[in-house]
């Protein structure tokens, strides 16, 4: 015998009435060995001997299939496709949304205009089936009532994050809710919600719906967000003891965000806000380095405004930390305007050290050298001796770039002595790093070892990614000028080990993975690997790690086009083809995005295998394979 029972929920609740002598019935059909029973529900309460099957949202391919069998009139597009990955490809959503719009006769524009107007608002058919009412069963059961008014406040705030909530962090964001951990257990129970990597959350569609629609009407969510302000108030130093404590921010980044973009437009005068976005940017730098999505908020913020010279300051050092020296620049620039507006010494000098810092990086050495010796003369004004000290680092790395080592030596040297007994193991560390790659260049291998193993030594004691990252490669370069291959892949490993929540990094790793194959004449995996990190420097705006890329991408070429033979050609014309598409793909993409940043860089490497080109590829080939490149720099190059 076969029983289906349908919407079980409804008599499953174990708040509701009856429901110990019906959940001993229930019980009792799943043990009959001539029963075969199937029940549906949206608790998660049913007998221990049935099987519980999740019902999973559908894939991309599915979701349209369910709602193109509906909307039979429509095209596939994109905008379509936007929408259900929007709704998490939500079975009963899609169905809603597909006979909504059938019965509208909307086309793919209007559902769009209307999706963007009323988001799950707009799920609810003529014959009162909507998203609405599905969720109403849930939150007007008895189970859910049992719970008390608190419930729905917390469902609100769940509903709220685009992450959910860290179950790990319950106490310190919702001081006011005892047994929080009991409350999501029960919407958990009740399939509003679901765990995922440590987070209880829900699906888009439903929080939409349950979301606050005034966030400061919400007395939990504002008190949860003091708790996310306070939390980042703190100063994030590698020396202080709440440096580790601070990688909190690595899980909970995504809602930080959300909340911090929600608040700067609905309560854009409250000064807490704009203080906790500058703390924001100063955690994730530290301890997840990402471009933010709160950019233009804070170049927007009036000149004037308190908070706005911090804001600034950090979005540059993230800028920093993802290679776009452009926009770091350009930041630091203003940054250090608004010092001199203010007649803040201490602001100018901050903005002047590290501008000098980017500048050098950009070939402007001389104006960095000026502008770091400013810096160094008003913290010495102003008696700072710890930011004299970064002043001197910041000098030494100018100076080495500039293959001025002996003066580089002293200035690094003089940072070391200067930090003596401050305690700021971290810029000492960074002063040792320096040498280190000052001895290098100098041949003094030796010297330059002992002062990376310092370096090693402080930071493992203190678990500092950055610092072990930047030395193990240095550590790999030494080993492969010297043609020791497996302490090079050694320290690679060891690289790649501390490249944490990092693009940035994770593409300099790749390029050094690169090197040692093109040492070892592995020339296929070192393309592979250049491309792999020219595509990461590419969504970065890392310009010129791009260019590092090209020049290895240039030398792999010349390798793998040297005659095999007298008379023969080994130019590989797959190669050829994929080089001419890293070029052409990432200069057009350059040009429609910042138009002067990347297309002389372009040009230049599509110039240098013209030549090559034409002379190795048959008229044919060179028809297929080149002149629609060419097309696409008429279009774009002047």
């Amino acid at each position: 015998m076969f029983i289906i029972i349908d919407n079980a929920e409804s008599i499953l609740d174990p708040q509701g009435t009856d429901a110990p002598e019906i959940y001993a019935v229930v019980e009792e059909m799943s043990q009959l060995s001539n029963v075969c029973l199937c029940i549906t529900s949206r608790i998660s309460t049913i007998p221990s001997d049935c099987e519980i099957l999740d019902i999973p949202t559908l894939s991309i391919e599915a979701a349209r299939d369910a709602f193109y069998r509906i909307h039979k009139n429509s095209e596939r597009t994109n905008l379509v496709d936007n929408i259900l990955d929007q709704l998490d490809f939500h079975p009963l959503s899609i169905t809603l949304l597909a006979t909504i719009a059938r019965h509208n006769k909307w086309g793919t524009d209007r559902l769009t205009r209307e999706w963007e107007r009323q988001r799950t608002g707009v799920l609810h058919t003529e014959h009162n089936k909507s998203l609405a009412a599905t969720i109403e069963l849930s939150l007007t059961s008895p189970m859910f009532q049992e719970l008390g008014p608190d419930a729905r406040a917390l469902l609100e705030v769940v509903a709220f994050f685009p992450q959910g909530v860290d179950e790990n962090n319950l106490d310190w964001l919702f001081p006011t809710i005892t047994n929080g951990a009991n409350f999501l257990d029960k919407f958990c129970i009740l399939s509003l919600t679901y765990r995922s990597n440590g987070f209880v959350t829900m699906l888009a569609p439903l929080r939409d719906y349950l979301r606050p629609e005034d966030p400061k009407s919400s007395q939990l969510l504002c008190t949860t967000k003091e708790c996310y302000f306070t939390r980042m108030s703190i100063v994030v130093d590698p020396d202080e003891p709440g440096f580790s404590e601070a990688r909190w921010i690595t899980s909970e980044d995504v809602n930080v965000e959300h909340l911090l973009d929600i608040f700067t437009s609905i309560d854009a005068n409250s000064g807490d806000v704009w203080e906790a976005c500058a703390n924001f940017t100063n955690h994730l730098f530290w301890h997840k380095q990402r471009l933010i999505i709160l950019g233009r908020k804070i170049e927007g913020l009036p000149d004037d405004h308190h908070s706005k010279p911090g804001c600034l300051f950090w979005l540059s050092k993230l800028f920093y930390s993802t290679g776009n020296r452009t926009e770091c620049q350009r930041l630091y620039t203003h940054t250090l305007k608004l010092g001199r507006e203010r007649g803040s010494d201490n602001w100018v000098a901050r903005a002047l050290g590290n501008l000098a810092v980017v500048n050098g990086e950009m070939g402007l050495r001389k104006e960095g050298i000026q502008e770091v010796k400013e810096a160094l003369e008003i913290f010495e004004r102003l008696g700072d001796t710890v930011e004299q000290a970064r002043c001197l680092f910041d000098l030494a790395r100018l100076l080495y770039s500039g293959e001025q080592l002996d003066a580089a030596e002293e200035a690094a040297s003089r940072a070391i002595n200067l930090l003596s007994g401050k305690g700021q193991q971290y810029l000492v560390c960074g002063s040792h790093r320096v040498l280190g790659n000052i001895y290098c260049s100098k041949g003094e291998k030796q010297k330059a070892i002992n002062h990376f193993e310092t370096v090693l030594g402080i930071a493992s004691s203190f678990d500092w990614q950055d610092e072990l990252f930047w030395t193990h490669y240095s550590l790999a370069l030494l080993f492969l000028d010297e043609d020791k291959f497996n302490d090079t892949q050694d320290h690679i490993e060891r690289v790649k080990a501390h490249v944490v929540n990092d693009a940035h990094k994770l593409g300099y790793a790749m390029v050094l993975q690169t090197e040692l194959y093109y040492e070892h004449h592995r020339l296929e995996e070192a393309r592979s690997e250049a491309f792999r990190a020219a595509g990461v420097f590419e969504k970065l705006g890392a310009v010129q790690e791009l260019e590092i890329c090209g020049k290895i991408l240039r030398l792999i070429e010349e390798e793998m086009n040297k005659p095999v033979a007298s008379g023969q050609s080994g130019f590989n014309r797959e190669y050829l083809s994929t080089w001419c598409y890293f070029v052409c793909v990432l200069t057009l993409r350059s040009k429609l995005r910042k138009p002067n940043d990347r297309i002389d860089f372009g040009v230049e490497c599509f110039k240098s295998i013209l030549p090559q080109v034409t002379e190795a590829l048959s008229p044919h080939l060179l028809s297929k394979n080149v002149l629609c490149i060419i097309c696409l720099f008429h279009q774009i190059v002047p």
